[in-house]
């Protein structure tokens, strides 16, 4: 039966030697094997021998590389369902049926959120209807505030976009529907200046003047 192998390494030789005698001299009777090998490991600097072995081992499991993390499953399936109620401008033309689809949805209005910004209610509003098709963007922002994606203030004027990073299928969610934007055309501007959305969808060329007609 193979015994588990346990160094020692000491720093001060002297030191030990006079700990090793002071212990030997203390005792009437020749330690036996366990109570020497307590001496050492307490000359050595530890409690006994068990605390040496536990804190050798510990030491072996932190070199130790890391365990690989198993990549986080995908439903494409799911992604592609979701995405049948975006239009061909990253709108969300419909709200889904299913809370975990619901769920993913957010994740793209979440992401057109400003980071680490407080806003005040109406720019939020105003940052949802952009992205919002089927007119309740108060909806989106409770669901929001609901799944933990956005904070709001106590007295509900301020709110704050929740850092955090989007599982795996939302991020792929978001990714496509970005590519999306960048191939269509804007959802509808803001009167107010200054609150482009912060994905900035490319715009199409705007059509010709029309010839005058001839009387």
């Amino acid at each position: 039966m193979s015994k588990d192998v346990h160094t020692l390494t000491i720093a001060d030789i002297s030191a030990l030697a006079k700990n090793l005698r002071r212990e030997l001299d203390a005792r009437d009777t020749r330690p036996s094997h366990v109570e020497l090998l307590n001496i050492i490991a307490r000359g050595a600097g530890f409690r006994n021998y068990q605390h040496l072995k536990a804190s050798q081992s510990a030491a072996a499991r932190l070199e130790m590389p890391p365990a690989p993390v198993a990549p986080e499953p995908v439903d494409h399936k799911k992604i592609e369902q979701v995405l049948r109620c975006f239009d061909a401008n990253g709108v969300m033309a419909r709200w889904p049926k299913k809370t975990s689809q619901q769920k993913l949805a957010l994740w793209w209005c979440w992401a057109q959120i400003p980071a680490r910004q407080d806003l005040p209610e109406r720019e939020v509003n105003e940052i949802l209807k952009r992205w919002n098709g089927f007119g309740d963007h108060v909806l989106i922002r409770r669901e929001l505030i609901d799944w933990g994606m956005v904070s709001r203030s106590a007295d509900c004027r301020i709110y704050r976009r929740i850092e955090t990073r989007p599982p795996a299928e939302a991020a792929h969610l978001i990714r496509h529907l970005a590519e999306r934007v960048r191939a269509g055309v804007p959802p509808r501007p803001s009167n107010r200046p200054g609150l482009e959305p912060v994905l900035r969808p490319a715009r199409s060329p705007a059509p010709p003047a029309a010839s005058p007609t001839s009387p």
